[in-house]
């Protein structure tokens, strides 16, 4: 995917540390703490600035030694290593300041003046963007609505053009807003039963928030890398939720539906997988201006109202015959909890009062 400044991916990351532990630092760390999990952060820290300079150091050397330049290379599988290196080293030699980054992007969150937002986000290093970049990754991860800086910056740099706003120093914002929904992409991870789809709904939500600040705010050049990306991404997300967001009426028919043959049984992987379906469901709805799912979140939304309305007059209707069926109670639970997702609470609470007539009248 994308690199950003000031940024490092899982990957490029755990190559540097490997690099700078094997080959720069291996008598201040230890290697079978690092590959065991037992190094801390506090085991670390004393040698943190020593193992930034060697890791300078060795960068230097690949830079003068042809053949240490290619290992390194090697070892990184990677044309830009460099760089990668470079903004780790950095983040090293910088790292008291990403801890105050980041309480600096949560402390927005409680700035309700506008002047007194934009007060601090001049507070940034504008004037040197390498560092800006680190900070800024740091801090929008804690930032709860990325939208208000955003309007705060378009109103320091005087216009809501991506050139305005690279001007007024605020360009690594815009890469870490970026960074950050790429980062999303991690989380959605929709296949299989342990797919956390709490997490899929959260990184969704997350990533609508970025995109649409970005997106809603910000007139970007014509063809610029962050239209390019922002078209990406889009894509790549989309890529991801359209499968699952497919099945979810199927899984929604299978969860409920009573077997033709044999003894009545809950299936409880089915359900839980229509329950997810339908969270999923409504978490698309709700970012799916960021989205390139128009058509097919449609379908679904149709497809999975009408089985969700079918099913629970059928389960009514049973439970009219059979009232005592626990069974048959289960699935009426499970219908009443997809349709306040899917329709709204006062649908849900409707349903639970049929399904009490119905117990009554029998």
């Amino acid at each position: 995917m994308f690199t950003f400044p000031g940024s490092l991916g899982r990957d490029a990351a755990m190559a540097a540390w490997t690099w700078a532990v094997r080959d720069t630092s291996g008598d201040l760390v230890s290697l079978d703490g690092v590959f065991n999990g037992a190094l801390t952060g506090a085991d670390f820290e004393p040698v943190a600035t020593e193992v930034a300079l060697r890791m300078r150091a060795g960068l230097e050397q690949a830079g003068k030694d042809p053949d240490a330049a290619r290992r390194l290379k090697a070892q990184m599988a990677r044309d830009d290593h460099r760089e990668l290196l470079v903004t780790a080293i950095s983040a090293l030699r910088h790292r008291s300041l990403l801890a105050k980054a980041q309480a600096f992007g949560k402390a927005t969150n409680a700035i309700t003046d506008d002047a007194a937002l934009q007060t601090a986000l001049q507070s940034m290093p504008l004037k040197d963007p390498q560092l800006a970049a680190l900070l800024f990754q740091a801090a929008v991860g804690k930032v709860a609505n990325p939208a208000r800086l955003i309007t705060a910056v378009i109103k320091l740099a005087g216009g809501a053009t991506d050139a305005a706003i690279g001007r007024a120093g605020f360009s690594p914002m815009i890469d870490a807003y970026l960074a950050h929904a790429q980062n999303q992409l991690h989380n959605l991870q929709l296949l299989g039963p342990f797919a956390d789809f709490d997490l899929v709904c959260r990184s969704l939500d997350r990533f609508h928030r970025l995109v649409r600040a970005l997106t809603g705010y910000i007139e970007f050049s014509r063809g610029s890398r962050a239209t390019q990306v922002l078209s990406a991404l889009t894509k790549h997300v989309s890529d991801r939720v359209e499968p699952r967001l497919k099945e979810v009426a199927v899984d929604v028919n299978q969860a409920l539906r009573r077997p033709r043959e044999g003894a009545d049984r809950l299936d409880d992987d089915r359900l839980l997988a229509a329950v997810n379906g339908v969270y999923l469901l409504s978490a698309v709805r709700d970012s799916r201006d960021s989205l390139a799912l128009n058509a097919v979140f449609d379908q679904a939304w149709s497809q999975t109202g009408q089985a969700l309305e079918m099913h629970a007059q059928r389960i009514i209707e049973h439970l009219r015959q059979a009232p005592g069926d626990a069974l048959g109670g289960a699935r009426m639970d499970a219908t009443i909890k997809m349709a306040e997702i899917r329709f709204n609470a006062d649908y849900a609470e409707t349903l639970r009062r049929a399904r009490l007539a119905a117990e009554r009248r029998s």
